[in-house]
């Protein structure tokens, strides 16, 4: 008999609290309305919204001592909610629109193309999918210029034209920076260059430490270190007025070798699926026509506790990804799987990088799912 995981999913609170209500809250504070200002955030002409690529909440509140600008930030604030999948792709569409997953469209880090086109990798983005035509819908940046405000976002030189970059955060003045000073430099510069700016700050190396290393690994501890002297020295520099917002896409849990479950050594997580998309601990189960329901009873029975899996229908029932565009649901598995606990689902041979990973997320799960949501206003 199957058994249902132990903990419940933290479902994301969309309308409420959820990464879509802080980018649009933040926008509707600079430009004063009201009604779209969710969050209640102070009115002002300059924002830097710093995005730290996955540092969860609790992984913040557990590492205080290698963080303490950050941890002092925390002392009075509250978490928010990242969205799912809890992965780059679908949280830089959800800041980049203000919207859901379900309405953005951006609802993985793999997902089938409609047609039988195979899968879209949303980092590596594929030449025959234009980026605009997959999320249409205007983004941050283009409404802020739009309102008169400068829009500016700040990251690595080879994210500047990438396909998720010109999918969830078009419309900005693309500032490139290769290291850490040269991003503090470059948004400080930003933030002083116009009097009514939004500066969007991308690090990823912390991410990058927690795939390599796990998150609670010394290379990923020294690493917050450094997110925190970035943070603290933009904050530092900021000009009169402005504020500066902390936040992530999502958090991250370490995998043990024992948590793997390979479907590609165990052949039932086979039958019947066409495609296997998504990722280790949030997966996409396309299934061939007619095999839906088979695949979602031997997905349940063969992952029992360890993950929580529903059909389309009712992760969308349930609320997972928001409100559901029509035009993009069938890019959600015929069945969806979020991993509990440390699990994941592996596919070793289809996806070896990934797969031998340390650190994973995607889940929904408390340690991937809250975010902090940090300000600091200058003085």
């Amino acid at each position: 008999m199957t058994r249902e995981p132990r903990t419940s999913p933290i479902v994301p609170s969309y309308g409420e609290s959820s990464l879509a209500e802080l980018s649009s809250s933040i926008l509707a504070s600079m430009t004063g309305d009201t009604a779209a200002n969710v969050l209640g955030l102070p009115g002002t002409g300059r924002v830097c919204l710093l995005l730290i690529d996955g540092l969860g909440w609790e992984l913040l509140r557990a590492h205080q001592a290698a963080a303490p600008f950050l941890s002092e930030l925390a002392f009075n604030s509250r978490p928010l909610t990242a969205g799912f999948p809890t992965t780059t792709v679908t949280s830089l569409g959800t800041i980049g629109t203000g919207l859901p997953p379900g309405t953005h469209g951006m609802l993985g880090y793999q997902v089938a193309v409609p047609g039988g086109e195979g899968l879209l990798n949303g980092l590596r983005w594929r030449d025959d999918v234009d980026p605009v035509a997959w999320q249409p819908k205007p983004t941050l940046f283009e409404r802020a210029a739009w309102a008169g405000v400068t829009p500016v976002h700040v990251g690595r030189r080879a994210f500047a034209g990438t396909g998720l970059t010109r999918a969830a955060l078009r419309g900005a003045n693309y500032r490139p920076a290769s290291s850490l000073g040269a991003l503090a430099a470059a948004t400080v510069a930003a933030l002083h260059d116009s009097e009514r700016t939004l500066v969007l700050a991308y690090h990823g190396d912390l991410d990058g430490a927690g795939h390599e290393d796990g998150v609670s690994s010394p290379a990923w501890n020294y690493q917050l270190a450094h997110v925190d002297k970035l943070a603290e020295q933009i904050a530092s520099s900021l000009p009169f007025g402005a504020v500066l917002y902390v936040t992530a896409d999502h958090g991250m849990v370490d995998v043990g070798p024992d948590d793997r479950i390979d479907a590609d050594t165990v052949a039932s997580l086979r039958d019947g699926v066409a495609l296997l998309g998504g990722e280790a601990r949030a997966r996409h189960v396309y299934a061939r026509p007619g095999a839906a329901a088979d695949v979602l009873a031997t997905w349940r029975e063969v992952l029992g506790d360890r993950a929580w899996v529903m059909s389309r229908d009712e992760a969308i029932k349930d609320g997972w990804f928001g409100p559901v565009n029509p035009a993009v649901a069938d890019r959600i598995g015929d069945v969806v799987a979020a991993a509990a606990g440390n699990t994941a689902i592996i596919a070793s041979r289809a996806e070896p990088k990934e797969s031998a990973l340390s650190g994973m997320h995607g889940s929904l799960t408390s340690a991937e799912q809250l975010v902090p949501m940090l300000a600091f206003a200058a003085p």
